[in-house]
């Protein structure tokens, strides 16, 4: 792992997407980079605060990173989906978007009740979907020890939703302003 390496770097913003105002914080850019992916990967293990049963990956890249840390700590892969997208008997929660509601769904059997669960996406802004994420995996009965993200956005306020909601949240890059 390249400790001095900077992640910042590697992530490229693209302003005006997908709307106006909005600079957009592009992790492909990062994921391409086999050294910037690996070492983010080693970052995040450093601080996961374990053991973990589950890593819970928020679709879509949210499931990178949850693949790569499940296999790194040794534990499964939940996948937190979109209303409708996967098969058989699912659990669901609502959540609000800037205009309008949306939901998120996993499956009722992904996790026993007690797992302790690291819930992973690559991106915190607003909190919306991690918040109900996290509602949806304790709803299950899993004890949701950690959530983690490769960059937050502070000025939007979701990673101190999810410290208000009693969560341990980390990421390794910010990013002030929208």
């Amino acid at each position: 792992m390249n400790t001095g390496l900077d992640l910042a770097a590697l992530i490229r913003t693209i302003p005006d997407f997908p709307k106006p105002g909005v600079l957009f914080r592009d992790v492909t850019t990062l994921l391409l980079d086999p050294q910037g992916f690996a070492t983010a990967i080693e970052r995040m293990v450093a601080a996961t605060v374990g053991p973990v049963d589950l890593v819970a990956g928020v679709e879509a890249r949210g499931f990178v990173f949850a693949a790569a840390l499940a296999l790194r700590l040794n534990a499964g892969v939940l996948l937190i989906r979109k209303d409708g997208k996967l098969p058989g008997a699912t659990i669901a929660e609502e959540y609000a978007l800037e205009y309008g509601e949306d939901r998120i769904a996993m499956h009722a059997d992904a996790c026993a009740p007690g797992a302790r669960v690291l819930l992973v996406d690559d991106l915190i802004a607003t909190g919306g979907t991690a918040r109900a994420a996290a509602r949806l995996l304790r709803r299950a009965g899993a004890t949701v020890i950690q959530a983690q993200f490769l960059v937050d956005l502070p000025d939007l306020g979701g990673a101190d939703a999810l410290r208000a909601d009693g969560l341990n949240v980390s990421a390794l890059v910010s990013f002030p302003g929208h």
